[in-house]
């Protein structure tokens, strides 16, 4: 029997204890609990391990361990004996992300040997909207990215990505895992795009997390020689539209401080300012 204070991977049995503490912030969860409603909690499938952190023999915070590193409802005790958990095992994540407050310490514990990282976003603004905005028409031409589109999506989600995360998707294993993951998402109907008469991605977001409470848009791009066209804001107002008719009752978006075009753009499509992210990039 657990008591007092401990910290332990989770099991497939713990799935409803989880779900509990996800489903307490939907929005900020989104992304966590989008592929645990899908994977449960078994490492294999989920891509990670899910560690809990108990008090008095209950669950009560959590961190998903996988490709990034994810605090979930943390206190700082519970990040404690995350991040102890996370020096032990080693870097393995290509980031921490997560709600800027825990994020925050549980790199002030691993950067002594985890850093120095490649990149630190301390304040990413988290976004979120239930309804369309009054004033601005979706893009009549934003339409879902078909199957065989992939040709003509994939340049345009490589110039992003490179441009947001600042490396290129391809290194590494030549962009096999990112491929597979733009297949998924157009696959399934979340990738949207306005694809001019030549060919040419003009704008693109796709719906990324996905829950039956929140999801979470991302990869917005408008290609550079459009940029300042007024492009970028009925593009999303015409992907918030397919989000809340097709997806979730609430959307939602984090982007960086600094981006001082596309925050003026979302709060133009009626997005609030709710909370912050934080991102640590390796």
């Amino acid at each position: 029997m657990l008591t007092q204070t401990t910290s332990r991977v989770l099991e497939p049995s713990d799935l409803d204890a989880a779900l509990a503490i996800l489903d307490s912030d939907p929005v900020a969860n989104a992304f966590v609990t989008s592929r645990v409603q899908v994977a449960g909690l078994d490492p294999w499938r989920l891509g990670g391990e899910m560690w809990g952190w108990y008090e008095d023999g209950m669950l009560t915070s959590l961190c998903y361990a996988g490709a990034n590193l994810v605090p979930i409802c943390a206190t700082p005790r519970a990040v404690r004996a995350f991040a102890d958990r996370a020096r032990r095992a080693g870097r393995r994540c290509s980031s921490i992300v997560g709600p800027a407050e825990p994020t925050a310490l549980l790199w002030r514990l691993l950067e002594p040997s985890w850093g120095p990282a490649r990149d630190v976003r301390g304040h990413q603004p988290l976004m979120v909207t239930d309804r369309m905005p009054a004033d601005i028409a979706p893009d009549p031409y934003v339409r879902r990215v078909r199957k065989d589109e992939m040709e003509t999506i994939m340049p345009a989600c490589v110039a992003m990505f490179t441009e947001e995360v600042g490396v290129s998707p391809l290194a590494g294993d030549g962009g096999l895992l990112y491929q597979a993951r733009v297949a998924e998402l157009v696959g399934s109907g979340r990738s949207f795009a306005r694809v001019d008469e030549h060919g040419k991605v003009v704008f693109k977001a796709e719906i990324g997390a996905a829950t039956d409470r929140a999801c979470q848009i991302q990869g917005v791009w408008v290609a550079p020689e459009y940029r300042g066209r007024g492009v970028a804001a009925p593009g999303m107002a015409a992907v918030l539209r397919y989000a809340l008719a097709d997806v979730a009752p609430v959307v939602s978006l984090y982007v960086n401080d600094f981006n001082t075009a596309a925050r003026r753009t979302y709060t133009r499509v009626g997005f609030q300012e709710v909370g912050a992210f934080m991102s640590v990039l390796f």
